[in-house]
């Protein structure tokens, strides 16, 4: 067959070799082709290489795209103009920021008599009338009278069985419990302490200051500390960088000042004693050496680390500002306002909605993109590295 193929290949026509050797070549690059098809399909679907890609996308964010430079002379110039204006439009709203600070400051006078109440209430140094404390619920509207007087009458047997309670009792600790940003602070051995926190208050600076807002922790006298008041001072930044002056996006918490916690002797939570075992590396002897060293503690917020000067801080203290912003932010703006509603677990539910929500669209996406690639004729689940459906674990 060999010899046959040489001898025709030999009587045929250059021509139709060159015919030849070009269909040749076309199959060639087809092959090429699909083999490069191939080979993208599997990349993609390496998560580590999607990951790098991912990665390299996000660093072009915000790069010039060429565009600019292929502008002419004249445009450029309009578009100088244009970021002129921006600047000043970035400067306005640093303005417009500052109002809304001192409106926070007038408002904050209006809320205050209304959260000095609560606390009174909570503290049990001022007891609500029948009027202040009828609250309908949704439940209470769907009894009938007789049921409803039924429930009364076991309310207040239940009453006469417990002792009296002052107040709310742990008021303060149930909100922080209640609440993933800072039940993960709270150590067992703080739930003592924050059992005598009566209330948090919330002060803006005077008007002509430095931007800036405290959180005011108010304690009963109690067997841990001497102090009163444990407070802490956000001090924030409302104008555009001039090195970047289009990054501005609104006020910024640029650093914290705590204070200090006059422990009682041995009361100290943020610290821990260790023992650890020395051996003598010349007699062989063993000593005990105790040691004192930090201990996790939420009492910690109110010592954070300082931000130098210059403004650099390391990967750890830079985590921990960040995270001790968010609190603080969190503390001012959702806790103190809504307090109540945190304690009983309302306003959570409120948070849990709102997360449902994304959780609901981000599951309605994934199916959609799972119903394309069932109805992509060119899907091959072979090389789809996620398991079938009834394969993945619960």
């Amino acid at each position: 067959m060999a010899d046959i193929d040489n001898k025709d290949q030999a009587e045929m026509d250059p021509a139709d070799m060159e015919d030849v050797e070009d269909v040749e070549e076309e199959e060639t690059g087809e092959d090429e082709n699909s083999k490069a098809r191939q080979l993208t399909v599997q990349m993609m679907q390496n998560p580590q290489i999607l990951a790098a890609l991912q990665e390299r996308l996000d660093g072009l964010n915000g790069s010039p795209s060429g565009y600019m430079e292929s502008l002419p002379k004249v445009v450029k110039r309009r578009v100088n103009a244009l970021k002129n204006l921006q600047v000043k439009c970035a400067h306005i709203e640093a303005k417009f920021y500052e109002e809304v600070h001192e409106l926070e400051r007038k408002y904050a006078a209006l809320y205050q008599p209304l959260f000095d109440k609560r606390s009174e209430i909570v503290t049990a140094a001022y007891e609500p009338t029948d009027e202040e404390c009828e609250w309908k619920t949704d439940e209470e509207e769907e009894l009938t009278d007789e049921m409803k007087e039924k429930a009364k009458l076991d309310e207040e047997k239940k009453d006469e069985e417990k002792e009296n309670p002052k107040g709310i009792p742990e008021f303060w600790l149930t909100v922080f419990k209640n609440v993933d940003l800072l039940s993960d602070m709270l150590q067992e051995h703080d739930e003592p302490v924050l059992k005598h926190l009566q209330d948090i208050k919330v002060k803006f600076s005077d008007p002509g200051q430095p931007m800036s807002f405290s959180l005011e922790f108010h304690f009963e006298p109690n067997e841990f500390f001497t102090n009163t008041v444990l407070s802490k001072t956000y001090k924030m930044r409302s104008e555009p960088d001039e090195s970047d002056p289009f990054s501005f996006d609104g006020p910024e918490i640029m650093s914290c000042v705590g204070c200090t916690i006059d422990w009682t002797k041995g009361k100290n939570v943020t610290l821990k004693t260790i023992k650890k075992k020395q051996k003598h590396k010349g007699r062989g002897t063993v000593r005990t050496v105790t040691k004192t060293v930090p201990n996790d503690s939420f009492f910690n917020f109110f010592t954070p680390p300082e931000v130098p000067e210059n403004g650099e801080l390391d990967e750890d203290s830079e985590a921990i500002l960040a995270a001790d912003f968010e609190i603080g932010h969190f503390i001012r703006e959702r806790i103190v306002p809504r307090a109540v509603l945190y304690f009983t677990g309302e306003a959570i539910e409120d948070d849990d909605d709102d997360y449902d929500e994304e959780g609901e669209e981000a599951d309605d996406e994934e199916g959609e993109e799972e119903a394309d690639e069932e109805n992509d004729p060119d899907y091959d689940p072979k090389k789809d590295g996620t398991p079938p459906a009834e394969c993945r674990q619960q």
